[in-house]
């Protein structure tokens, strides 16, 4: 067991506020904070106690830090990369590939310098994700029913998006025609449509709902974005503290404003479709992406006693939310495990020794120092494969 320094990712959409408050840091950060990473993810490795990037570590010593079962299924490398993730502003419209996609995908674009701006796959793994919310948590998960979502644009009255609404309510166009011809418009015809239906939307001072929200919302942000108009096909969803939204690979979305942990599979491959200003691949997102509806965003939890957990029909990360309280509990986990705190004050051993965490901090327990015991009083995460 050693304590693990995150690193902080400083892009535009994050939070001044949310870590830092968290960490219980005295002022505000200087720069937006959208993310601190815990994990061994060659792009923003953690640092361990005694000094290692834990890749590196990882690398050196792979069977006792891993685990056998662990090193078996994943070979030399940890399975999962933990965050903590506060959006202030919304996030880039963005889907991820699967295992296979990934996979080709760095192979195509091997020769292609690692750090090019140009390029899309940055390792040859898949991404699903899972997000729980620590506070009041929104976002745009899955595709709607296209049917429903072409009542709702109709009920606007914007003649420019009759069309939209033929090619939604027609089953073998659909969603992926509509949203190929959303992300080709032009910026100055998508700046006309989007006024006119922020304009509809709230007509007479009322107050918009759903996919009007959203545009309303987006407009503010990406007045000339296709991905504004494309937001109008996914579902809105709000979490409260707790509760958590899990995306498979292939389907589109955008967190719009929360703090959360987010656990994934250990990559950082993302094909971008708007409202960034980063690299946009419209053609590479088309070929990822599952243009099936999502009926319900949000994952259903399993709560035995204190611990809460999320079930995924995957085996590369399991998260675990335990509430610490006066009796100490024990964990038979077996593999690599990342101990995150995000209140209180947690004590986290194994049999090589044990460390007091604080809120915002973290640890590494190894795959081969036995049973994980956790005590103190607070909330805990503890992600493992």
């Amino acid at each position: 067991m050693q304590g693990l320094d995150g690193v902080i990712r400083n892009y535009a959409w994050g939070s001044q506020v949310d870590i830092a408050r968290l960490q219980g840091r005295a002022h505000p950060a200087e720069l937006p904070e959208a993310e601190n990473w815990f994990g061994a993810h060659p792009t923003a490795p953690s640092i361990l106690a005694d000094g290692r990037p834990l890749d590196d570590a990882i690398a050196s010593e792979p069977a006792p830090l891993l685990g056998r079962r662990a090193l078996d299924r994943f070979g030399p490398r940890l399975p999962f990369l933990l965050k903590l993730l506060a959006a202030d502003k919304p996030l880039s419209l963005q889907a991820h590939p699967n295992s296979r996609q990934a996979h080709s995908g760095y192979q195509r674009e091997r020769r292609i310098g690692i750090d090019a701006a140009f390029r899309n796959y940055v390792d040859g793994n898949h991404k699903p994700e899972l997000l729980v919310a620590l506070t009041d948590f929104r976002a745009l998960c899955g595709f709607r029913d296209p049917l429903a979502t072409a009542d709702d644009i109709e009920a606007l009255g914007v003649p420019a998006l009759e069309g939209l609404v033929r090619t939604l309510r027609d089953e073998r166009a659909g969603l992926r025609r509509a949203v190929t011809d959303l992300l080709g418009l032009g910026r100055d015809e998508c700046r006309e449509i989007i006024d006119q239906a922020a304009k509809a939307a709230t007509a007479d001072g009322r107050e918009p709902r759903d996919g009007a929200a959203v545009l309303v919302e987006l407009a503010r942000h990406y007045p000339d974005d296709p991905g504004v108009l494309v937001g109008m096909l996914l579902n809105h969803v709000s979490l409260r503290p707790g509760e958590a939204v899990y995306m498979p690979a292939g389907n589109l979305h955008a967190y719009l404003k929360g703090f959360g942990v987010e656990i994934m599979a250990a990559s950082d491959n993302v094909l971008r479709g708007g409202l960034t200003g980063k690299r946009v691949d419209v053609p590479e997102l088309l070929r990822v992406l599952d243009f099936r509806a999502m009926d319900e965003p949000r994952s259903a939890s399993r709560d035995e006693g204190p611990v809460r957990t999320w079930p995924v029909p995957i085996d590369d990360f399991t998260l675990r939310r335990v509430e610490v309280g006066a009796e100490p509990l024990s964990f038979d986990i077996d593999g690599p495990r990342i101990c995150l705190c995000t209140g209180g004050a947690v004590t986290v051993a194994d049999d090589g020794g044990e460390v007091a965490l604080a809120p915002g901090r973290a640890a590494f327990s190894a795959g081969a120092a036995g049973a994980l015991r956790v005590s103190g009083e607070g909330e805990l995460f503890i992600a493992s494969a």
